[in-house]
């Protein structure tokens, strides 16, 4: 039941800070967040982060009930499947989910279809789906744009910059939400249930309180660091050897990239992926250990190593392109982080990634940000206690936490190696024809994570039994 006299502190405007807040509005709270940063809607080219994420069925569902969903998908681009990039230039596309992607003439009746065994004209990019080639992208693309193919199971690229726009501009419209941009949090007190702002511009600090407090504010949270000297509360962090680098081909060279798909150059030790943007370009991934970034020191290493590992890349990025971005920044950190309480005292919370920050590689951040918008809603519909349900929203949360982080890991060794091995089309046959057969049953491991809201633990626990 709402409340309309409880009010809600937010700590962070980012994603699933400014959708909690339009949920917290929903509720009837009045709600104030404090961000740390300029508003993104003014200064959008000061966001250094990722321009790309990956939205799935956890992050939809959140996005439904806050009335976004259809606004959000029209501005991504949907991914079918995983396009694979073999060292000799040769593609293989594998769909997330042949069973329900599953090309047949039906939806192809204004499209170019051909069996395997016709000989292709080398002139023509070819797109492999199951047993199908389709002979031009642009037919390609009409069929994935079409109204049936647009319901399937897939995952869709997404703007970081937009999407936090449209939550911001969101939130904005309840009249209960009130949004202080370049204010920083300083200290918490959890003993009197309140919290000291810092606004940048003017140098003034005042302290705030209320009902809730929730920490929404990254990886590097500063509520979450000074809450940590409450009892019983551990966290681990964990950076990984391996960074990330950014590149862009552009969209002038968009008609040589297949579409609708994530494609992966997967090369064992290290991977390169490429996402779609709306503009026509697509945002490189590099991901690498730190050492071998180091040895790529001038234009000469660089271009030399893109031409033996990554071949088909260099023209779609362009060589003069490809030294000039390699060399503009540094490669980022990767780093995960497991919290083993997410509530403190009788208000305090922490949800997104200050208190799960993970690798990239399932694409789930975002997503297991948003799903927790949704548990913390849910446990609220249950009762009015607040203590009570961030209690519970630690209780029924970590363990879930936890799981994503390690899937996410693993994820990375899935991606950049097992890809490339015989074994992993053979579990992908194997899998399609059981959850074919038993829809209900046999759920794999990547649709029960991206195509469920089945809880992460049980993810795993079905992949073990499978797997037995």
């Amino acid at each position: 039941m709402s409340d309309p006299q409880r009010k809600a502190i937010i700590i962070g405007g980012g994603l699933v800070g400014s959708l909690c807040a339009c949920f917290m509005a929903r509720r009837g709270y009045k709600v104030v967040v404090f961000e740390k940063r300029e508003d993104i809607r003014k200064f959008p080219e000061k966001r250094g982060r990722s321009i790309n994420l990956s939205l799935s069925d956890r992050g939809r569902a959140a996005l439904r009930l806050v009335g976004l969903e259809e606004v959000v998908l029209k501005a991504s681009i949907a991914m079918r499947g995983r396009l694979l990039h073999g060292v000799d230039g040769t593609t293989k596309s594998v769909l997330y989910d042949p069973v329900k992607n599953q090309v047949n003439d039906k939806y192809l009746s204004p499209y170019r279809y051909i069996n395997l065994k016709t000989p292709i004209e080398a002139d023509y990019p070819q797109v492999f789906i199951g047993d199908a080639i389709l002979k031009n992208n642009a037919y390609f693309s009409r069929f994935c744009n079409n109204p049936y193919y647009f319901n399937l199971q897939c995952i869709y690229s997404v703007g970081r910059n937009f999407l936090n726009q449209i939550l911001l501009a969101a939130a904005e419209t309840y009249p209960n939400v009130s949004l202080y941009f370049n204010h920083k949090l300083i200290r918490s007190n959890i003993n009197e249930g309140n919290v000291t702002v810092l606004n940048t511009e003017t140098y003034e600090t005042f302290e705030d309180t209320a009902d809730l407090i929730i920490g929404a504010d990254g990886a590097f949270s500063a509520l979450r660091r000074s809450l940590q000297q409450c009892h019983l509360f551990n966290y681990s962090q964990n950076y990984i050897e391996h960074g990330y680098l950014e590149l862009s081909i552009p969209a002038k060279r968009n008609d040589q990239m297949v579409p609708n798909h994530l494609h992966i150059w997967p090369r064992g030790q290290f991977m390169m992926i490429a996402l779609p943007n709306k503009d026509g370009s697509w945002t490189v991934t590099l991901f690498m250990p730190f050492q071998r970034f180091e040895e790529l020191n001038c234009d000469e290493k660089v271009v030399q190593f893109f031409g033996v590992t990554f071949p088909d890349a260099v023209p779609l990025i362009g060589e003069q392109e490809l030294t000039e971005q390699f060399f503009k920044r540094k490669p980022s950190a990767l780093i995960s982080i497991k919290a083993t309480l997410h509530h403190f005292g009788s208000k305090f919370l922490i949800i997104g990634d200050a208190a799960h920050a993970m690798v990239p590689f399932y694409g789930q951040g975002m997503n297991a940000g948003f799903e927790d918008c949704i548990i913390l809603n849910e446990l609220l519909d249950k009762t009015e206690d607040i203590e009570e349900a961030i209690k519970e929203y630690s209780k029924v949360r970590i363990e879930d936490a936890h799981a994503i982080c390690d899937l996410a890991m693993y994820n990375y060794i899935e991606m950049r190696d097992l890809v490339t091995k015989p074994t992993f089309y053979l579990r992908k046959r194997l899998d399609n024809l059981l959850s074919g057969l038993f829809p209900d049953t046999w759920v794999p491991l990547y649709n029960s994570v991206c195509f469920s809201r089945m809880k992460y633990t049980k993810c795993i626990e079905n992949r073990k039994w499978q797997d037995a």
